[in-house]
């Protein structure tokens, strides 16, 4: 079997998140939309991977999923495809397990934005962040950033955690091996808890 990796984008406005269990199952989530354009395209019904799923209404600027085909494509291939076929809301790019989280730190929240990125009514101490965050760096046990009940292991590495600032903006980037559900909130919860003195 040949395995593909996905780097994908979309706007979760309209959507029921990544996937929705057991009785709440429906046809109008992220997971669904591609598994009916590669079962078009391949003839075959896949298990797709994520490395977290998001919740309704929730937006992803790099989410990484794979799944198996027995028949080999090309990654172009695959690409142009799901691209001509999705919403437009929903896009394939490249891989990457990087979680962006977008701040307005602006006295007066951005309205043409106000729906991507949290807004701050007071400026954060980003200094005291990037001091909080190196300490998140590495293999740990975040047990305690998870509300998850049941997990093999509640170990996880983060690779960086990156914070930056361009004028009322600031943009956290978290890249790990793998998140715990609700992980990447806690953590930058927790780094604007730091950054507000809390």
């Amino acid at each position: 079997m040949y395995n593909y990796r996905l780097q994908l984008q979309y706007d979760g406005g309209r959507y029921d998140g990544w996937v929705r269990m057991g009785k709440d199952s429906n046809s109008n989530t992220i997971e669904c939309k591609i598994k009916e354009i590669i079962q078009k395209m391949t003839g075959e019904d896949i298990d797709i991977y994520v490395g977290c799923r998001t919740e309704k209404g929730v937006h992803a600027l790099n989410q990484t999923a794979n799944f198996k085909l027995n028949d080999k494509y090309q990654p172009v291939e695959v690409k142009n495809y799901l691209n001509r076929y999705l919403p437009r809301d929903i896009a394939v790019n490249r891989v990457e397990k990087t979680y962006v989280y977008k701040i307005d730190m602006a006295n007066v929240a951005n309205v043409f934005t106000r729906k991507y990125a949290y807004h701050t009514f007071d400026i954060p101490d980003i200094k005291a962040m990037r001091q909080a965050a190196f300490y998140m760096i590495g293999k740990h046990d975040f047990k305690a950033f998870t509300t998850a009940k049941k997990s093999k292991s509640t170990v996880r590495e983060v690779e960086d955690v990156e914070i930056t600032t361009d004028g009322d903006s600031c943009e956290i980037r978290i890249t790990a091996d793998d998140f715990l559900h609700n992980m990447a909130r806690y953590m930058i919860g927790m780094l604007l808890d730091v950054g507000s003195g809390l």
